[in-house]
């Protein structure tokens, strides 16, 4: 098994987003990446320049970022082209590792965009580097960037930041670090092909949470109501938990629960609802055993948006 570790820079109408292509609002223009083996060592790079094809010049905020010029791109690779010549070189057996979760959702939506997404099938799997730097180095919440966890590992620095291959470079210097029992068995998914059917809903045990991906649904409200969607189940012994409070929405459209399992404890539940580019609707949901203070911090906040949901209905009926 190999870790491809890779990056991609990418640039968007240089008019602004008024002028963005709907299908396309940020266009691949290179590809980085870096082949590791199961001992982080080396065994290839790849790195292709990509000659755009839709937009035709380069925004001026990512040309002072990444210091390229369209000229620099004329003689590149055309994205049909070099996205097949990525997949093969990948091989069989491998597993995506990238800083952040943005790089594998534009992979595949410049993939879309030439009708080529079949050459990577969905949902897909990967290694979050920000995310799992953060586990093992800090707290777990925070996300730093990635010349930050080049200065706090002690890592050399040599090429500059913000250069596809460079940041796949410096990303597989990181992933070196860390070491695989604590990593592999949290990888994350991407949802740009999410399930679109009962039977390829998916259900994920990881070692301190579990995680839930639904079909598609008409609307945010047919969502939320679907049996399996709301359920609450014990991600310790996965049977039925006790609900204590129900499911309510904060202020960032971010659905949260507490449940009782007599055996294992408080769990929260969280739901985020996402839609698709077809304007259909699909839920994510999580559940994790808590503490009994954490419990609380959701009990209040629940009881937080109601006492602001009265005072504005009172100040509406004073109008």
């Amino acid at each position: 098994m190999n870790f491809i570790v890779f990056d991609l820079e990418w640039n968007q109408s240089p008019e602004g987003k008024k002028y963005s292509n709907r299908r396309l609002p940020f266009e691949i223009i290179e590809i980085g990446a870096v082949k590791l083996n199961e001992r982080k060592e080396t065994v290839d790079t790849f790195h292709r320049l990509i000659k755009p094809q839709v937009y035709n010049w380069i925004h001026n905020s990512i040309r002072e970022v990444i210091h390229v010029n369209y000229k620099d791109l004329e003689t590149g690779t055309p994205f049909p082209q070099a996205v097949r010549e990525f997949i093969e070189w990948c091989g069989d057996d491998w597993h995506f590792c990238t800083w952040g979760n943005q790089d594998v959702m534009e992979l595949q939506r410049n993939m879309k965009y030439y009708e080529l997404l079949h050459l990577l099938p969905g949902p897909v799997a990967y290694y979050d580097i920000q995310k799992l730097f953060s586990s093992c180095f800090e707290d777990g919440e925070s996300r730093r960037s990635l010349e930050y966890a080049i200065d706090f590992l002690g890592i050399k620095k040599g090429d500059n930041f913000h250069r596809a291959f460079a940041d796949a470079f410096y990303t597989a210097k990181v992933l070196a670090f860390m070491e695989n029992k604590k990593i592999l068995p949290f990888y994350s998914l991407d949802v740009y092909q999410n399930p679109k059917s009962r039977k390829e809903e998916i259900h994920i045990s990881y070692p301190t949470y579990d995680k839930f991906i639904s079909r598609e649904f008409s609307s945010r409200e047919r969502t939320i109501k679907d049996r399996e969607v709301s359920s609450t189940k014990c991600p310790v012994c996965h049977k039925p938990a006790k609900r204590k409070i129900r499911w309510f929405m904060n202020n960032s459209k971010i659905y949260y629960s507490v449940s009782n399992c007599q055996e294992h404890g408080y769990i929260i539940g969280k739901i985020r609802i996402r839609k698709t580019e077809e304007g259909l609707y699909f839920a994510i949901k999580t559940l994790k055993p808590v503490s009994i203070e954490e419990a609380e911090e959701i009990r209040e906040k629940r009881e937080a948006l109601r006492l602001k949901k009265q005072l504005k209905r009172r100040s509406e009926k004073e109008l």
